[in-house]
């Protein structure tokens, strides 16, 4: 666990604010609720298109700052409405399902791409101070629609600052790998399948970055609190292959490998070789820098520490690789 970054998070970057939440019902949407109604946030909002989920949502928090909107960012008009008198967006909606993706491309650009872009336009329409939106390493050199929707959104995102002009709202983003014990993860699936007495391994040499949920709310809470517009901001995660994450989750159970799926990747990467050039480290995160300067936005001034030229980020080299008995405390902390 990255417990540096549990320490620097800033929860005072949302006192007196009211904060919208995109996809506010889902894993991660959840847990950044209950983390933003520990505060002293004015407002808290829940934007999502799950009718369901806002009911049970409804029912297990019961505070009065919380608000519940149904609605879709592919919506741009009931995204306005939402957006009114609103400070600060946290966009953590989307399609995120690899093969689903894959098989309906047009559904997973309405979401994460036009979403994006209605998002943007209703942002600035509305005078939000700051949206934050969370994008993926599969965003970086994609091999999938997903992973390439990602890219458009981040692009979208970073040039929106641009588009703001001398307006009051800025865009940054986070990125990071796999959130432990989220919906559709694979150490839900392995514990599933050990019920079932086999595991499916797509492929054994397979490595992939892992967050857990804290971390992940946390990383939102300082990249709010250190962006100017334009910069994306992205941990410092362990690794672990596909194998040994097997043998952690469900020790002793048989395994067949079956494949990698359609789209999918050996190993991910958090920040591709050509921005390496502009990333900076600041100890907790390291935060990769637009190419231009937006108006006001960014001076030439850049925090931290530049990474070496040869710097590689990818989860088959990346530090630290966790072992069998440091996965196995990893996993024990997923409910």
């Amino acid at each position: 666990m990255n417990d540096l970054l549990l320490a620097t998070a800033n929860t005072t970057v949302l006192d007196g604010k009211t904060v919208l939440i995109t996809g506010g019902t889902g894993s991660f949407g959840r847990a950044f609720v209950q983390r933003a109604l520990a505060t002293k946030a004015k407002k808290v909002i829940v934007f999502s298109r799950d009718e369901q989920k806002h009911y049970e949502m409804s029912r297990q928090l019961t505070d009065r700052r919380l608000r519940f909107f149904v609605g879709d960012i592919r919506d741009r008009d009931r995204l306005q409405t939402a957006l009114r008198d609103v400070d600060i967006v946290v966009h953590a909606a989307a399609m995120k399902h690899v093969p689903i993706c894959e098989y309906n491309p047009i559904e997973a650009v309405q979401t994460n791409v036009n979403g994006a872009r209605n998002l943007i336009e209703a942002a600035m329409s509305c005078g939000v101070e700051k949206v934050l939106s969370l994008s993926t390493d599969k965003a970086v050199s994609p091999a999938n629609l997903y992973g390439a929707t990602k890219l458009c959104m981040e692009k979208l995102l970073v040039a929106a600052n641009a588009y703001a002009g001398d307006r009051w709202t800025r865009f940054s983003l986070v990125r990071y790998g796999n959130v432990m014990g989220s919906a559709g993860s694979v150490i839900p699936l392995f514990r599933s399948q050990q019920k079932r007495g086999q595991l499916t391994i797509t492929d054994a040499r397979m490595t992939r970055f892992w967050i857990e949920m804290a971390e992940a709310v946390a990383l939102v809470l300082r990249g709010l609190e250190l962006m100017n517009g334009g910069e994306i901001f992205i941990p410092k995660l362990p690794t672990s292959d596909i194998e040994t994450l097997a043998e952690a989750v469900a020790p002793g159970t048989p395994r067949a490998t079956v494949g990698i799926r359609p789209g999918e990747k050996l190993h991910e990467q958090l920040i591709s070789v050509e921005e390496v050039r502009r990333t900076s480290d600041l100890g907790d995160v390291m935060v990769v820098w637009p190419e231009f300067q937006f108006h006001t936005t960014l001076t030439g001034f850049r925090m931290g520490t530049p990474v070496p030229e040869d710097f590689v980020y990818s989860s088959d080299r990346a530090e630290p690789r966790l072992d069998l008995e440091a996965t196995k405390a990893m996993v024990a902390r997923v409910a």
